[in-house]
C-alpha cells in the first residue's frame, strides 16, 4: 500500500488529514510513542496507519526539505568532514551512467540506478562512514564485509576511517552494484 492509500484511508476513517498535526500540538504530543497511542485510542488507527500520521507530525520539516538541504543535514556537525570525500564519490559514480541519481532519506542517503537502490552511504560519525552495497553472491574481504544487521537494504558495507580509502576498489564495488541492477 502506497503512502497516500494509507492517508486516504485515515481520512476516510476520520475525515481528518492535516488536522492531526494542529490537534497533536494543542495536546503538547512530540513523541512518536506517545502520538501512537493518542490515535489508536482517539481514532481506532491500527497501527501502520498511525505510523502513517506520526511521520506526517514527526519527520514534517524533512518530508518538505530539499535534496540539498537533506544531505546538508546529514554530513552537518562532526560529520561534516566527510562531505568533500562525499561529493567526490557521487562525481565518480555520475560517470556510470545517466540514470544515476541520489536519494538522501534521514540517516542515509541513497545511491540508485533509475529506481533501484545499488548502494548506500551513512555517515556515522565524526571517526567513520560506512557505504553500504548491494552486490548478492559476492565474495567478501577485510574491507568488503558482509552488511549483517547493519541496514538490510544492501548485501556488504565498507567501512571508511581515513578519507583516502574512498579508492579504486570502493568506486569497482559499487559499479558492480551498478550494473547489477538493471
Amino acid at each position: 500500500m502506497s503512502f497516500q492509500a494509507y492517508l486516504d484511508n485515515i481520512k476516510e476513517k476520520t475525515g481528518k488529514t492535516a488536522d492531526f498535526k494542529a490537534l497533536a500540538a494543542e495536546k503538547k504530543l512530540t513523541k512518536t510513542a506517545d502520538i501512537l497511542t493518542w490515535l489508536k485510542s482517539d481514532f481506532g488507527l491500527g497501527h501502520g496507519h498511525a505510523m502513517a500520521i506520526v511521520h506526517l507530525i514527526v519527520h514534517d520539516e524533512h518530508r518538505n526539505a530539499s535534496t540539498d538541504d537533506k544531505t546538508d543535514k546529514l554530513f552537518s556537525g562532526n560529520k561534516a568532514k566527510w562531505r568533500k570525500s562525499y561529493d567526490d564519490l557521487v562525481a565518480q559514480i555520475n560517470s556510470f551512467g545517466p540514470d544515476v541519481s541520489t536519494s538522501p532519506g534521514q540517516t542515509y542517503i541513497n545511491l540508485l540506478r533509475g529506481s533501484k537502490k545499488f548502494g548506500i552511504v551513512q555517515p556515522s560519525s565524526a571517526e567513520r562512514l560506512d557505504i553500504g552495497i548491494k552486490l548478492k553472491g559476492a565474495e567478501t574481504s577485510d574491507r568488503f564485509e558482509n552488511a549483517g544487521t547493519w541496514n538490510s537494504m544492501v548485501t556488504h558495507r565498507v567501512r571508511i576511517t581515513d578519507a583516502g580509502q574512498m579508492d579504486h576498489d570502493l568506486v569497482a564495488w559499487l559499479k558492480k552494484a551498478y550494473l547489477a541492477c538493471n
